[in-house]
């Protein structure tokens, strides 16, 4: 009897703890259950709509962010580089290529909650459409680091893994047939800080 009651609990400890894992699991990561991968930048972009999925829904109310609905926007979150190295807050790095048509866009340096990075410094991790240099083909150039570039600069300071958002508002590629033919910029390794 006490040999059925051990096996009774040990399944159920393997039962609760796997399946709580899992769910775990799938919260966290990026490529989940309803994700479009473009590149690097991966979205969730029935995450705002009654269409979404219970783990999109599970991780907006763990979060507690405010979904955009799809009309208002679509955000992308990139954590590995274009050699498929996680991002780190001690390298630098170049974005660089086309953004798609939005009326506005935001970039930042996140860290592991999808909170901007602390810098510890009067400048944010962060820029928006508006106060960047465009190249001559319209294409956009962003220095990644935690030194002062020249043209557009986006500081990332400190040590540890990172990880940057993406997002565009009022934007056709929010519909499920605006992300067809998408291209996002491109993240280039420039070189790290021992």
């Amino acid at each position: 009897m006490l040999k059925n009651a051990f096996l009774t609990l040990l399944a159920l400890a393997i039962a609760i703890g796997g399946g709580g894992g899992s769910v775990w699991y799938a919260l966290k990561t990026q490529d989940g259950i309803g994700a479009i991968r473009i590149g690097q930048w991966t979205a969730f972009p029935d995450i705002g709509t009654q269409a979404a999925d219970p783990y999109s829904k599970a991780r907006v109310a763990r979060e507690g962010v405010l979904a955009l609905g799809q009309a208002e926007g679509l955000s992308f979150v990139a954590e590995r580089d274009s050699g498929g190295e996680q991002l780190k807050r001690q390298c630098a790095y170049e974005i660089e290529g086309g953004f798609p048509t939005a009326r506005f866009w935001t970039l930042y340096a996140a860290d592991r909650s999808l909170g901007v990075v602390d810098t510890g410094k009067p400048r944010l991790a962060a820029l928006q459409s508006y106060q960047v240099l465009r190249q001559p083909d319209n294409s956009v150039l962003i220095s990644v680091s935690n030194r002062p570039a020249p043209g557009n600069w986006l500081l990332s300071d400190g040590f540890g893994r990172m990880y940057l958002v993406l997002t565009f508002y009022d934007t056709p590629i929010a519909s499920s047939t605006g992300l067809s033919d998408v291209t996002l910029p491109q993240i280039v390794k420039v070189g790290c800080n021992a």
